[in-house]
């Protein structure tokens, strides 16, 4: 078994989610008392998230790298990013270590091809949604077109995450809201939409939908189990 590093606190209520599905994942696989061998390095989000919102990503990304690093110096033989919006400067991490990077990207890009989507819908925080390093890199690199929601409803999923979500608050009238813009994204002709934020997951679920739902964070944990049980 491998060990997983994990790039993790942003947020932490997600960072959370990943370690469990990860454990289970393991568990599951391998069976009696097993569990993932982890090492994870929780950052503190409010710094990031200020610079985020200065869209100083070179800044950002340092940190990020310099976090890979100690990760990878303390034995792990891969690394993942626990957030999608992060993936901005996946490139800096990429380039700071010596270990396998495992893209959330390439993780719903091969969920994609497998469930035969053409064209799908992205939530996630407007930085994610708005700029062109996610969509781009499924789109060039799956085939697979993607669309996001109207800018007023842009608006809702992001402030959701930020407000409520990163701090752990769980509200219905925002669960109804998130329906809604998933089924608007379908009738815009989406075979299905990505939960593109990590904590998404959290608010709602296949169960709100008859729409395929893709969860980031369930789809990249379960590629950190694979590359964990793979062989060397």
């Amino acid at each position: 078994m491998k060990k997983i590093g994990l790039l993790g606190g942003m947020s932490w209520e997600s960072t959370s989610i990943y370690y469990r599905i990860i454990n289970e994942g393991i568990a599951k696989s391998l069976g009696g008392l097993h569990s993932a061998e982890i090492i994870l390095y929780s950052l503190d989000f409010e710094e990031l998230a200020q610079l985020q919102a200065a869209g100083k990503w070179k800044q950002a990304g340092l940190l990020l790298a310099e976090a890979a690093q100690r990760i990878e110096g303390a034995g792990a033989e891969g690394v993942l990013l626990c957030t999608n919006t992060m993936h901005k400067i996946s490139r800096a991490i990429v380039e700071s270590i010596g270990v396998p990077f495992l893209h959330v990207c390439d993780a719903i890009g091969e969920a994609l091809l497998v469930k035969k989507i053409k064209k799908v819908g992205l939530l996630a925080t407007a930085f994610t949604m708005e700029q062109d390093f996610y969509r781009s890199y499924i789109q060039d690199k799956y085939g697979v077109e993607v669309i996001i929601p109207e800018k007023s409803d842009r608006g809702i999923v992001h402030r959701v995450i930020y407000d409520e979500l990163c701090k752990g608050i769980i509200l219905d009238d925002s669960r109804k809201s998130y329906v809604r813009i998933v089924d608007e994204l379908a009738e815009q002709g989406a075979d299905g939409v990505i939960l593109g934020c990590t904590e998404i997951c959290m608010l709602i679920s296949q169960a709100d939908t008859t729409v395929t739902l893709l969860d980031s964070t369930e789809i990249h944990a379960q590629k950190a189990v694979a590359f964990s049980i793979s062989e060397k």
